[in-house]
């Protein structure tokens, strides 16, 4: 390390997730520049990548502690009051990987609407309008199924979609489901953005998964003498001279050592990012204070305004028939995006999707969701550091459905899920329909280990044989003894299933937001420089406003971008 400790950079990249690829080859395509790429994780050549990364099925990779953080625990239900926090903290699975998100998630290539990001000039990011974003969502896909002046044919970032013909008999037995209750097909969600059904595009490349490693950080782009990555290196703090930015502290090994900068480019995703810039004596001046930091910049928004999509599910033991075939491993093919109507909520506010694998494991494979969740929510929470280790994975709340607004729409999707569930279509392709209400002992399960792997296919074989065991491991195990005519007759049972079972969708954002400079809880400006330090910028989904109506795959991409792009242009 003794060469990079005695180099000054141009451009040190915290982070190498789906937005910190991004911005490392973009700025590396600038021949005078000099960029380093700092990643927690591993880094893989490319055609290196271990099978669970290439693997279009995420749930191997994203269940493998090799490729995420350790210990990262959250709160997902809306915090109680003045009552005792009895909230279950669970295991929430972040990227530790080159490419991070894009390495492990689901790889679903959506955009949102433009009113997302309409609204968020409005609250501040000026230049992140619709009009603003569009030509770089263009810029890094290569869309293989549709042209015309939405789509980009260029990119690095290949989109494919797998069409009705081709779709398992769960996923065709609820879209059909969708078409008899009247939802007609949009075709294509990033140019069509009313309600209905389409079929789902995915980052991929006939089957193997794309990344922001494997697309931007290509041979030819690691072949460049002025870009270096270096792994297995964690930031433990960034370094100032007054309130200029002039490196990163890391360590690696076991070794600290210091990384000299002219600019720090935090990338470390909507946990780590706000995580990095407490640790460095930027945030809440107080809370600062309280953990026994110097306060160099006091920013009351970073770790606040922490956003997601909170959702319910419902689990479906699909008909041999109707499960993945062998030839196909995608778990999501189609989704059915719809509009509330409830007063304030914009349209395209709600989303549903099948999926046709629930989990990597054997029982997985029977069980198919439908995952529902509010597309456009409300609700805020916050992250901490954690006061006994400011080096351990922060404290993450996400204070779910603190918004009434956002429990007030999810029983309208539970009642959607009810009524879907019941039509002839989708009845066809299961033998059971079930709340989710996810135990302890499923989600043990949940990790990947040889011996859960064995464990779950001796349940799967029972499953499959035998009526009355299914139902009663999906009783005991699965739905907690609830059935979907229980939160069908009595809406306070509803509300109580919605408290106890609301989950994320892995779309952490919002913790470090943009906005305007007379805003107290904005963290950066709308070039991504934080306010009130000299030399640095955050390029990842922390920076949004609010979170978009989609998942924030390609939106972290398509900020990358921009980022890169406004670096490139000052």
């Amino acid at each position: 390390m003794n060469e990079i400790q005695n180099q000054i950079f141009d451009y040190v990249i915290i982070g190498g997730g789906a937005a910190g690829c991004v911005v490392a080859a973009r700025l590396s395509e600038k021949a005078s520049n000099k960029v380093l790429l700092v990643e927690a994780g591993e880094d893989f050549q490319p055609g290196t990548e271990p099978q669970e990364i290439r693997d279009t099925f995420a749930g191997s990779a994203h269940s493998s502690p090799r490729f995420t953080w350790v210990g990262q625990e959250v709160a997902w239900p809306p915090r109680p009051g003045n009552a005792p926090d009895n909230r279950k903290r669970v295991r929430y699975a972040q990227g530790r990987v080159i490419g991070g998100g894009s390495s492990v998630n689901g790889m679903i290539s959506i955009r949102g609407v433009p009113s997302d990001y309409d609204g968020w000039e409005a609250a501040g990011a000026k230049g992140w309008g619709w009009d603003g974003v569009l030509p770089y969502f263009k810029k890094q896909e290569t869309d293989r199924d549709f042209n015309g002046p939405l789509h980009g044919q260029e990119g690095p970032m290949g989109l494919q979609r797998v069409f009705e013909e081709r779709w398992p008999g769960f996923t065709k037995g609820f879209i059909d489901a969708a078409r008899e209750d009247g939802w007609r097909d949009l075709k294509d969600k990033n140019a069509n953005f009313g309600d209905g059904f389409f079929p789902v595009a995915v980052a991929h490349n006939d089957g193997r998964r794309t990344s922001t490693a494997t697309a931007y950080l290509t041979r030819d782009a690691r072949s460049r003498r002025n870009l270096t990555i270096i792994d297995q290196t964690r930031a433990m703090r960034i370094l100032l001279d007054g309130k200029t930015v002039t490196g990163v502290r890391v360590i690696r090994n076991g070794e600290e050592f210091a990384i000299k900068a002219k600019e720090v480019i935090v990338s470390s995703g909507a946990l780590h990012s706000p995580a990095l810039l407490l640790r460095s004596g930027i945030g809440p001046a107080a809370e600062l204070k309280e953990y026994g930091i110097s306060v160099v910049a006091d920013r009351p928004g970073v770790g606040k305004n922490l956003m997601e999509h909170p959702g319910v599910n419902f689990g479906c033991y699909m008909t041999p028939d109707s499960r993945l075939p062998h030839g196909l491993r995608l778990p999501m093919y189609a989704g059915l995006r719809w509009s509330s109507g409830v007063e304030g909520c914009p349209l395209g506010d709600m989303y549903m999707i099948p999926m046709n694998k629930s989990f990597w494991h054997s029982i997985g494979e029977r069980i198919g969701l439908i995952m529902l969740w509010v597309n456009k929510s409300y609700s805020t929470g916050e992250l901490t550091l954690d006061p006994k280790d400011h080096m351990a994975t922060p404290l993450v709340d996400f204070n779910m459905l603190s918004d009434q607004r956002d429990l007030e729409r999810l029983k309208i999707g539970t009642r959607m899920m009810i009524k879907l569930s019941r039509l002839n279509a989708l009845q066809r392709s299961v033998t059971e329909v079930f709340p989710i209400s996810y135990s302890d002992r499923a989600r043990r399960f949940a990790v990947f280990s040889r011996w859960n792997q064995f464990q779950t296919f001796v349940g799967g074989q029972i499953m499959d044989l035998s009526g009355p065991i299914r139902r009663m491991l999906i009783s005991r195990l699965i739905s907690d003894n609830l059935s979907i005519s229980d939160i069908e007759n009595d809406e306070t049972v509803m509300v109580e299933w919605i408290k106890k079972t609301v989950l994320g969708h892995y779309h952490a954002s919002c913790t470090c937001h943009m906005g305007g400079a007379d805003n107290p809880m904005a963290v950066t400006d709308p070039k991504a420089r934080v306010y009130g330090v000299d030399g640095l910028r955050v390029a990842d989904a922390s920076i949004m406003p609010a979170v978009p109506c989609a998942n924030t795959n390609f939106p972290t991409i398509m900020i990358g971008e921009k980022v890169a792009a406004n670096i490139l242009e000052s």
